[in-house]
């Protein structure tokens, strides 16, 4: 072939590219202009009747009406979300399959040994949605009344004191474990098969203190028989501004529950900015808002697919430290 030839060959491969890359382009675009077409599935990491599940029946109801198909909550509970994000891991990657989930989406992968699936590869951030922060509980006789009270007392009498989480390698136990290391206290963890064990314990005086969300201990509160010493969140909540942070103590310390919005990575970017987007409009809706304050005791965060990616990145390396500090493994 003469030399002219091959640069006519070449030219025409450059132009049927382009034009083979340009198509695909125009077909994703009106993909994602027309989505959704058909109903999309919300995979829920925990079982119907907790935090999550209220925050994804409410948003599947606005999504629902702003993207005008059916959103449909599907709760698959185990293994600390594992089984629900294999599932949306191994779905098709068309935005009709997506994963509801929290914190312990990235604590997984430094607690077990091996994953189903690749959490920095196969599932990528669609929007964080809320982060809801952990309390430090004691009982309203309890002989402290300050968190600084609290830790002075633990240090005098080492093993004394014991408190009860949501189980090993539960944000609440890893979340705890760390405060002992930083402060240096001597303090009992007692694991539970979930958070409303742990409650029903805590106050049943098998644990003397309690590291839970604030609606699952609200009526106790209120009640009389429980007061709050501190929050795990870098500032003070909303929903408990008289509480101060366990960061008052720990500079930079921050464990809060994350609850976030996924999809399979291979989804087209323009149908996952297009969900994100009908997420953030979602979390400015009075109604909805006012239902993560009050029944999940949760701020609302909306961000956009790229902020939340980096979000899970930095978390996953930054909970491998914490787990690594707390000796979780689960096998």
């Amino acid at each position: 072939m003469t030399p002219v030839r091959c640069l006519r060959s070449l030219r025409s491969l450059c132009l049927y590219g382009l034009a083979a890359a340009t198509a695909l382009a125009a077909a994703t675009t009106a993909q994602a202009q027309a989505y959704p077409t058909k109903p999309v599935r919300i995979v829920v990491a925990y079982a119907a009747g907790g935090g999550a599940d209220a925050l994804a029946r409410a948003m599947a109801g606005n999504l629902s009406q702003s993207l005008g198909q059916q959103f449909v909550v599907e709760n698959k509970p185990g293994a600390g979300g594992i089984s629900a994000a294999e599932t949306v891991a191994k779905s098709p990657a068309d935005g009709y399959t997506v994963l509801l989930t929290d914190t312990q989406y990235v604590i997984s992968p430094s607690l077990f040994s091996k994953l189903p699936y690749d959490p920095t590869k196969d599932l990528t951030g669609v929007s964080l949605m809320t982060r809801v922060p952990l309390y430090l509980a004691v009982k309203s006789t309890a002989p402290f009344q300050t968190l600084q009270d609290f830790v002075k007392d633990a240090k005098a009498h080492p093993g004394k004191y014991n408190y009860g989480s949501a189980g090993i390698g539960s944000l609440h136990h890893i979340a705890m474990e760390s405060f002992k290391a930083s402060t240096g206290l001597d303090v009992v963890h007692v694991p539970y098969k979930g958070s409303g064990q742990s409650v029903v314990g805590f106050l049943g005086g098998e644990t003397t203190v309690l590291v839970a969300s604030l609606p699952s201990i609200l009526p106790h509160i209120k009640a009389g028989n429980v007061k709050l010493l501190a929050v795990s969140s870098l500032q003070r909540s909303p929903q408990a501004p008289e509480v101060p942070p366990m960061a008052d103590i720990v500079p930079g310390y921050d464990f809060s529950t994350e609850i976030g919005l996924l999809a399979p990575t291979a989804t087209p970017p323009a149908v996952v900015k297009k969900l994100s987007d009908a997420v953030a409009t979602a979390l400015k809706d009075p109604a909805l808002l006012d239902r993560v304050s009050n029944v999940m005791g949760a701020s609302a965060v909306g961000s956009t697919p790229a902020e939340y990616a980096t979000n899970l990145t930095t978390n996953i390396a930054r909970y491998a430290e914490a787990v690594k500090v707390s000796g979780a493994k689960v096998e």
